[in-house]
């Protein structure tokens, strides 16, 4: 196994990612201004936005950059995208041949929106067109651009992981949860999808293991339609006037993690209905 550099994996979605890569049996090195408080991972006090710090840090063969902390918008939009440019070109400058990014699935433009926007088809792939009017979308789109040029001029193997809303094991019973389910209107900013954190980190494996497909966009996302509701009758009752492009598996996701699946043989170990006990309830209620 390789030895992998994450960057920011002392934050929320990095400490997931890290785990499952070290269950993998890789060694990791993380790169992030806050320290890990896990013995068996280093971490190397590393500001992202100075590309001479990334330089002389970077090593190994993937790296995952994380959002920064909530700050102004002219700071976000800088941070995100300033830490990602220094973290591709350093990788590639440096003969590094995967890097795996993180995106989000604000891009589309429905997260965020200035007022009520629509998808425009279902159900929501990497094809589709992509306006996001917010500035922390708008930094990943960025970087998703930036990427794309990168990967072309240099020849190496760069994957963008839109990632949907992080869940942790233990918020599978909280409100977030729960409001997901029953309250599923609320939800179309997500596409009635999450991604278990645990699985991230499964997914940024699949991604280490597949070499050659270039650049590529996934959607880091579940499988299933998050409310329990049959996706097509769900989807016509509440979105008659948007196209359903093709047939949906019964309960599948509005936002579709097809093609990671194809591409790189992911597969869901920790789908919502393992965990949520309020369901289980309901269903035997029922």
């Amino acid at each position: 196994m390789g030895r992998i550099v994450v960057t920011g994996g002392s934050g929320k979605a990095g400490q997931y990612v890290i785990t499952e890569l070290l269950a993998a049996g890789h060694q990791i090195l993380n790169l992030d201004l806050m320290p890990m408080t896990r013995p068996d991972v280093h971490t190397l006090k590393t500001d992202l936005a100075d590309s001479g710090q990334v330089f002389n840090a970077l090593s190994g063969q993937w790296q995952l950059h994380e959002p920064f902390p909530e700050v102004p918008d002219n700071e976000t939009f800088r941070a995100n995208t300033q830490g990602t440019y220094n973290i591709v070109e350093a990788a590639c400058k440096l003969g590094i041949r995967k890097i795996i990014i993180a995106s989000s699935v604000t891009v589309y433009g429905v997260s965020f929106a200035q007022g009520d926007a629509d998808y425009p088809y279902f159900p929501i792939d990497e094809d589709q067109d992509v306006n996001p009017t917010d500035t922390y979308a708008l930094a990943k789109l960025c970087n998703e651009r930036v990427a794309r040029g990168f990967a072309a001029r240099f020849g190496v193997d760069i994957y963008i992981l839109r990632i949907g809303r992080l869940i942790e094991p233990d918020e599978y019973d909280g409100e977030i949860f729960y409001s997901y389910v029953h309250e599923p209107a609320q939800w179309k900013v997500h596409g009635w999808s999450y991604i278990d954190a645990r699985d991230l980190g499964g997914m940024c494996e699949a991604g280490l293991r597949k070499d050659g497909l270039g650049f590529q966009v996934f959607n880091a996302t579940n499988d299933t339609m998050t409310n329990g509701r049959r996706t097509e009758e769900f989807l016509r009752e509440n979105y008659p006037d948007t196209p359903i492009r093709r047939d949906l598996e019964e309960f599948e996701a509005p936002l579709s993690n097809a093609k990671i699946k194809r591409l790189l043989g992911f597969r869901e170990k920790h789908p919502w209905k393992k965990y949520f006990t309020k369901w289980r309830k309901v269903e035997s209620d029922g």
